[in-house]
């Protein structure tokens, strides 16, 4: 029996935050990496030279728009390139504008389903064929919580989070019986920049600690009190992504600490 191939992995909007928890995830199990941001590559080089040195791995950055078509073509190259194609692809990138419906500008709803929407479609049209060749291959879209319920002040991330359920559902029937998944992760609330703000920004108008301040923010939210780890959605997408993943596709995966069960 031949030895298992060295997979690659491309993982969207991974220059930083939960992209690169999951890049690591992968780099952990051997597999190879491209990151993707729209940073210049100096900025994240120390990034990209950790995952490789620390796993003994390759990996590389590519800095493109997910909103031009004409950069998606030439990221989906440039990981021909390098590694033959992705065997995994992980759509983690992500814009969203918060307004009522009515204050929403017209360029930031395009902008939202652009790169949120139409980026993992093309890049999983131009994955697919190359997948088929070798019968393998992993394809994750993050969703949200908010992809399987409404919310005010954010249509834009409602509306094309749902969709990618749409696509993982589409794409999943489509490929069955092959070498090839496709599934959806929901996770709930995580420590990101954005979220630690507001919570810094509710203990100063409150008069509280930080620790009573993430109590109150989560109270309506997560059942569990507490933020979803980004390292434990990157290993739920290593799972996935090995061998044991095989007949899961077309799932949506909820990581929300029993938001979506309340």
């Amino acid at each position: 029996m031949g030895a298992t191939p060295r997979r690659s992995a491309l993982i969207t909007g991974s220059s930083g935050g939960l992209g690169y928890a999951v890049a690591e995830s992968l780099a952990a199990v051997g597999c190879d990496v491209v990151l993707h941001g729209i940073e210049a590559p100096d900025g994240v080089e120390p990034a990209r030279a950790a995952l490789a040195t620390r796993y003994g791995i390759s990996a590389a950055y590519y800095q493109a728009d997910l909103s031009d078509l004409s950069a998606l073509d030439r990221l989906m190259a440039f990981v021909a390139d390098r590694f033959g194609g992705p065997d995994i692809v992980v759509n983690n990138a992500v814009v969203r504008h918060f307004a009522p419906v009515e204050c929403l500008a017209t360029a930031d709803w395009q902008r939202s389903l652009a790169v949120n929407l139409t980026a993992p479609f093309q890049i999983i049209r131009l994955a697919l064929p190359g997948m088929r060749v070798r019968d393998f291959g992993r394809i994750v879209n993050m969703s949200s919580h908010y992809g399987q319920r409404g919310a005010t002040n954010r249509a834009d991330y409602v509306t094309t989070k749902a969709g990618i359920l749409g696509l993982t559902r589409a794409v999943a029937l489509e490929t069955a019986g092959t070498g090839i998944t496709c599934n959806a992760i929901s996770p709930g609330t995580l420590p990101t920049p954005a979220i630690t703000a507001r919570i810094d920004a509710l203990a100063a108008t409150r008069n509280l600690s930080r620790e009573e301040a993430t109590r109150v923010y989560m109270k309506e939210r997560q059942p569990s009190g507490r933020f979803v780890q980004l390292e434990d959605v990157g290993a739920a997408i290593s799972f996935l992504c090995g061998p044991a993943g095989r007949d899961i596709t077309g799932a949506v995966i909820p990581i929300d600490g029993g938001w979506s069960a309340a």
